[in-house]
């Protein structure tokens, strides 16, 4: 309604219109007169414009505009529309008086006197810059949320109405579920439930959920227009104006059918793994955390080590090591080197629950995830026990073979050598004893005693060489142990230093053995002999014998059934390691060479073999050796019942004498 009013009225009313003008600040308002020149500023005016009154009283209205309003006839065109209508309202930019421009809203009104004669304009700007800034803003940011939601085709998202109707759609959307927009907008979001769910009430749920409690997130089924199905993961978020009302909800839909698929067969997988492992009983399957604590245990390592799992799953693996091993450091090595090297393969004594030790191959591999962390490690143990013993028993029959072959090869040679010899020694003792018998004089006499002496050590020589090569006869018969020992008792106490002592304990309870006592004498001599030089500053020999029911796994060069084990040990210096596989070899001896020829050891080896036994050597450096000979336990029945005597071999012998001195000179 245009402003009427008489000149009285306008000037009575002007002090009152002023004081209210100038009270306003954030608003221009001034006044124009009918050709647009300004009358009147206000406060706000000059803050918002940056114009004083002095300096824009009396100015045209059209300096707020730009140039290109002004070219364009818009105050002008503004003026007119108000002096026609009453008013005019508009939005645009306009001009400061530093040339900044604002965004404002104006409004023009026509100011008329009581006769309809046009008096002027009143005129109220607004500078709305920020509002509209943050107007556009918030299009911008629509317009591109709508770009952004159209685009993508991986998710479905779609906006829904508090009742649940579908009022948006994006191309997710119908590439997911099928629908075009115009076929689903203003549809009930619920048909893409199965039938069981939403006889079940399942989407009104999903909305009271997402209202009540801010958000609803699931998976399920659910129906494409094709009528087919897909797994979904749904996330329904309420949406309120700035009131608090609900204006609907923003719906996210993803298809996850394949991940569930793959994730249905990798705990398919892992279920059948499972099941695979428990029924593993023939290695230890188990797993450990990155600290080598147990967190599995398969049958098949209860069954190896004896644990139930209630019992170890927790426990360090490091129990199943030895102590040595453990105070070593083996097991955290072990982990160290899985984790290094990817890889960690080993074999050792292992421990069962019960303390029994058995030879286990053993496989660490360390377990990381994606991001490369370690998560622990998989152990895979194998009871390798009986090939470790097959293997071990391979290998000695293998030098035990070796061996023989080579000790028959020195004994077909050195019987050959001594059947020479002793035809020699024979001749030279023929000779000795005309010349004894013819008389002679004393320096003769001494000179004849001396070769008797060298006679004799040929002799003992002799013998030793053809018990080793095994030419001689062997005069078997059945013995007491203990009685031999005792009958060679004297003579061996007899030469040792009075710093060496000998214990001999061979009791009567002792199996009897079938052998040549002459041989098994000797063999006694020449192993405490031996002792004897091993103890230059004196200790003790010993002399045992135990029964023993030998098997094929006892260390005892293969042997089985009933044996009787002699043992010599003594307390001296001891043999190195690396000369012990020596020690049987003929002429092998660690002496000087006026102190043994290296056959006494040979012969005991010889007599060992013959004897249908073997024997065995163990020695520590600074504590000692023990020698061993196994003999069978004769058959006394047997024995009486053997037919013919063994013919002696066609070998013509020099006796040994019996002057022991000569006897223990051996190697």
């Amino acid at each position: 309604m245009p402003l009427i009013t008489t000149d009285a009225q306008y000037l009575s009313d002007s002090h009152r219109l002023e004081f209210f003008i100038d009270a306003v600040a954030d608003y221009v308002i001034y006044t124009l007169d009918a050709d647009g020149f300004v009358t009147s500023w206000n406060a706000g005016a000059e803050k918002i414009k940056g114009y004083t009154a002095s300096e824009i009283l009396g100015q045209h209205f059209s300096r707020f505009f730009t140039a290109e309003d002004q070219a364009a006839g818009v105050p002008a065109r503004m003026l007119a529309t108000a002096k026609a209508e009453g008013r005019h309202e508009a939005e645009g930019w306009r001009v400061r008086k530093d040339g900044t421009r604002f965004w404002s809203n104006g409004l023009v009104q026509r100011v008329l006197d009581r006769n309809g004669v046009l008096l002027g304009y009143a005129k109220i700007t607004r500078d709305i810059t920020e509002r509209v800034a943050a107007h556009q803003s918030l299009l911008q940011s629509e317009r591109r949320f709508r770009i952004l939601v159209d685009g993508v085709t991986d998710y479905a998202i779609y906006m829904l109405d508090p009742s649940g109707m579908i009022t948006n759609w994006n191309a997710g959307a119908e590439r997911l579920k099928g629908y075009a927009a115009e076929e689903i907008v203003g549809q009930h979001f619920s048909k893409f439930y199965t039938r069981e769910e939403r006889a079940k009430g399942t989407p009104l749920r999903v909305l009271e959920t997402a209202a009540r409690d801010g958000r609803y997130e699931g998976e399920g089924w659910r129906v494409r227009k094709d009528g087919s199905r897909f797994w979904a993961s749904v996330v329904v978020t309420p949406i309120h104006n700035d009131a608090g009302q609900l204006e609907g909800f923003a719906k996210v839909t993803r298809d996850i059918t394949e991940r569930r698929a793959a994730h249905e067969a990798l705990r398919q997988s892992e279920r059948q793994f499972r099941l695979l492992v428990s029924g593993v009983t023939d290695y230890a399957l188990y797993m450990l955390d990155p600290n080598g604590l147990v967190t599995s245990w398969n049958a098949g390592a209860e069954r190896i080590k004896g644990y139930a799992a209630e019992e170890i799953v927790g426990q360090h693996f490091s129990r199943f090591y030895t102590e040595h091993d453990r105070a070593a450091g083996l097991p955290a090595r072990a982990l160290s080197m899985a984790t290094r090297d990817g890889h960690f393969e080993t074999e050792g004594h292992r421990v069962r629950k019960d303390g029994t030790l058995f030879w286990a191959n053993v496989v660490i591999d360390p377990i990381r995830d994606e991001q490369g962390e370690l998560l622990g490690f998989a152990k895979i143990t194998r009871d390798i026990t009986d090939r470790r013993d097959a293997e071990v028993a391979l290998r000695q029959a293998q030098a035990q073979r070796a061996h023989a072959q080579k000790m028959d090869a020195l004994g077909q040679l050195t019987g050959s050598i001594v059947h020479d010899f002793n035809n020699l020694l024979t001749v030279v003792d023929s000779y000795v004893r005309k010349v004894k018998n013819a008389g002679v004089d004393p320096e003769m006499k001494r000179a004849t005693e001396s070769v008797e002496l060298a006679l004799e050590r040929g002799a003992g020589l002799t013998r030793q060489l053809l018990a080793f090569s095994r030419k001689h006869a062997a005069r078997a018969e059945v013995v007491s142990l203990a009685e031999r020992v005792e009958a060679v008792r004297g003579m061996i106490a007899g030469s040792m230093r009075k710093s060496v002592k000998l214990v001999a304990a061979v009791g009567p309870e002792t199996w009897p053995v079938k052998v040549d006592p002459g041989e098994l004498e000797l063999s006694l001599v020449n192993i405490a002999f031996n002792a004897r030089d091993a103890m230059p500053d004196g200790g003790l020999v010993t002399i045992t014998a135990e029964n023993m029911l030998l098997s094929s796994g006892d260390d005892a060069a293969g042997l089985q059934g009933e044996f009787v084990a002699l043992r010599v040990t003594d307390t001296g210096i001891g043999i190195a390691p690396d000369l012990l596989p020596q020690v049987f070899e003929p002429f092998f001896t660690t002496k000087g060479p006026e102190k043994g020829t290296g056959l006494g050891l040979a012969q005991v080896y010889g007599f060992a073999q013959q004897s249908g036994g073997a024997v065995t050597i163990d020695s520590e450096v600074g504590k000692g050796t023990t020698v061993t000979i196994y003999l069978p336990r004769a058959d006394i029945e047997a024995a009486a019942q053997s037919a013919e005597p063994e013919q002696p071999a066609s070998v013509n012998v020099v006796p040994l004498r019996t002057k022991g001195r000569f006897a223990g000179d051996q190697g």
